[in-house]
């Protein structure tokens, strides 16, 4: 009876210790396999140019580097302004110098203000040239106003007529010289080049954006990008994701960044698949509004601060807000980028501007 009990002892352990090496064997197995996919996931395709997820890695240091060639600009229009009284009748046609100097009953000023992102790419015998929106720095020569009726609605009376005296762009970051002048613009590609140049007792070297241009028609749904501007006047570094890959044809495509005033013009990077380095492929140019009809106090009482549990018993009026929608951002893409500037090649070449685009 002992041998016997000996003997099932043994099975059992033997039994035992098979069981611990199958339970080892494919604890091995699922882990390798789970360290195979999570590499996978990695790993892209020869089809994918760009990468599709957030890259596993820290790319402070790069993206400071890119940082360095990346300001903040703002731009300041001065208007001389006409102002006429209601008896006036005075149409818009019939407004020329002399009924101008005529018909106003005062005379004032007022100013318009825009502030945006623009970015280093040419930078070279003390010639520097920033990259950005034109809508950051368009404003119009001549604005007019009318009347309204008792109901609020315009009429053809002139109230006003306002004419563009002077026009400043300033860039941050550059210490002597930061007033800018523009080179090009172009309202219906919304791009425009501002330049400056230092003589060469002032001359330093200001370092232009230190990734390549690359192909905003490789782009995938989906694609990983960071977009890098000075919304509300804070340089922030976002992360997005693309969509409407090249929905008109020129490279152009969305995404999901919540962007704020002071974006336009800011630096769009993707990563590259093959080299794991960044590539220019856009510029961010605006997001989407919703005009909403709201209904407010008296313009002159804006800064009363209203006590919320008392009922106002005022006038009410009616005013347009621009409602942002965040999340819905469209890129300008590289492509019409470099259209742009070879548009303008001879005139660029002769303002001594000569991009690696031309060669």
């Amino acid at each position: 009876m002992l041998f016997v009990k000996l003997k099932t002892n043994e099975r059992i352990m033997k039994s035992t210790i098979l069981k611990i090496i199958s339970l080892f064997a494919v604890s091995v197995v699922f882990y390798s396999c789970s360290s195979t996919y999570y590499q996978t996931t990695n790993k892209y395709s020869g089809q994918e140019r760009y990468v599709g997820i957030f890259p596993g890695r820290n790319d402070s240091k790069r993206l400071n580097e890119i940082n360095q060639s990346i300001h903040r600009i703002s731009s300041l229009a001065l208007y001389d302004v006409y102002v006429f009284s209601d008896s006036s009748n005075i149409k818009a046609s019939d407004l020329n110098t002399e009924m101008i100097k005529k018909k106003y009953v005062r005379k004032t000023g007022m100013d318009k203000a825009a502030s945006g992102t623009a970015i280093i790419i040419y930078s070279y015998n003390g010639k520097v040239a920033l990259l950005t929106c034109a809508h950051v720095i368009d404003f119009p020569d001549t604005i007019i106003s009318y009347f309204s009726d008792e109901n609020g609605k315009y009429t053809n009376k002139v109230e006003s007529i306002s004419f563009k005296k002077s026009q400043f762009i300033y860039a941050a970051g550059f210490p002597t010289a930061n007033e800018f002048n523009i080179i090009i613009k172009d309202n219906k590609s919304d791009l425009a080049l501002l330049g400056q140049n230092y003589p060469p007792q002032n001359y330093l070297d200001f370092p232009l954006i230190s990734c390549p241009f690359g192909k905003a028609k490789d782009l995938n749904i989906g694609s990983f990008v960071y977009v890098v501007g000075f919304p509300l006047n804070y340089k922030m570094v976002s992360q997005a994701i693309v969509s409407s890959t090249d929905y008109d044809n020129m490279g152009s495509f969305f995404v999901d960044a919540v962007i704020n005033q002071g974006y336009s013009g800011g630096a769009v990077l993707a990563i590259n698949s093959k080299t794991s380095d960044f590539e220019l492929v856009g510029i961010v140019d605006w997001v989407a509004e919703e005009n909403q009809n709201v209904i407010v106090p008296p313009t002159h009482d804006e800064n009363i601060v209203y006590n919320p549990l008392v009922p106002y018993k005022g006038d009410f009026f009616a005013k347009q807000l621009k409602v942002v929608k965040y999340g819905i951002t469209r890129i300008i893409s590289i492509e019409e980028i470099e259209s742009f500037l070879m548009k303008n090649k001879d005139n660029l070449i002769e303002k001594g501007y000569r991009f690696p685009v031309y060669d």
